[in-house]
């Protein structure tokens, strides 16, 4: 086995990928997951399509799928989000994003999250954020310059009801240096790091996510601001997630999710 844990996690993302625009505009059968959440056919068949990568070069590693759960363990755990945006997928929106990534003892040693329909790779290891598209390589540079903020808005939210996404959203502060969007898909965390996005903030328990570590890993490799809802570090305290293109951002939305807290 030659190939590379980067080049694997590619390999395997691009793999569900190729799934996912096969099966868009297709029809597909719901899998119902609880609290207005359901899986398709595609999510499905995605995760079982990275998987057989995965499995086929390290069979001895753990992997954790979003659909089919944590298999084997060990040191070495292949995160795996097949589709990252069901909701818009499903709605005909192409707003989607395949996550891998591979946390090891040390932390997140490779992150791969696919563009499906873009056809961008955005990938991190050893300190170095990346985009290929058409097989053109680029660095990850953050910039602030947009002033555009993704907010997720999907529960739950644990910090509730001392803090709510929407109310951020509704700040008067808020509106006056940011321009908020809602993507609905932790591409946006990508976005952030290719400085498409000045930030993004979540709510939630985001430890060992098979949604953000990837993302979270990217934005870290390229330079950003990352830490928890309240700048504590991540996966600590309050959780969540605050990841903004420079300090001055990250302040500038500290300083608004902390109104919330206070009242």
């Amino acid at each position: 086995m030659t190939t590379d844990d980067l080049e694997l996690a590619i390999a395997a993302a691009e793999a569900g990928a190729a799934v996912v625009r096969s099966r868009f505009g297709t029809r597909l059968d719901r899998f119902a997951k609880g609290g207005g959440d359901f899986a398709t056919e595609a999510d499905i068949e995605a995760e079982r399509a990275i998987l057989a990568v995965l499995r086929a070069a390290r069979p001895g590693d753990a992997v954790h799928g979003e659909e089919s759960g944590r298999i084997g363990g060990g040191d070495r755990t292949w995160l795996v989000d097949p589709l990252c945006g069901t909701l818009n997928y499903a709605a005909g929106a192409m707003l989607v994003a395949v996550n891998v990534a591979l946390r090891t003892p040390a932390g997140t040693a490779v992150a791969v999250s696919v563009d499906p329909f873009a056809r961008e790779t955005f990938s991190a290891a050893a300190g170095v954020a990346r985009v290929r598209r058409d097989g053109v390589e680029a660095d990850l540079v953050p910039t602030s310059q947009s002033a555009l903020v993704d907010v997720n808005l999907d529960p739950p939210f644990p910090n509730g009801p001392a803090f709510h996404p929407a109310r951020l959203l509704a700040d008067p502060g808020f509106g006056e240096r940011f321009r908020p969007r809602v993507v609905s898909s932790t591409l946006a965390v990508a976005w952030v790091a290719a400085g498409r996005r000045a930030a993004y903030v979540t709510d939630g328990d985001l430890r060992d996510s098979v949604h953000f570590a990837a993302g979270i890993a990217l934005c870290e490799a390229a330079g950003c601001v990352v830490t928890g809802l309240r700048g504590q570090p991540l996966h600590t305290g309050a959780g969540g997630l605050v990841a903004a293109a420079d300090q001055r951002t990250h302040a500038a939305l500290l300083d608004l999710i902390e109104r919330q807290f206070q009242r």
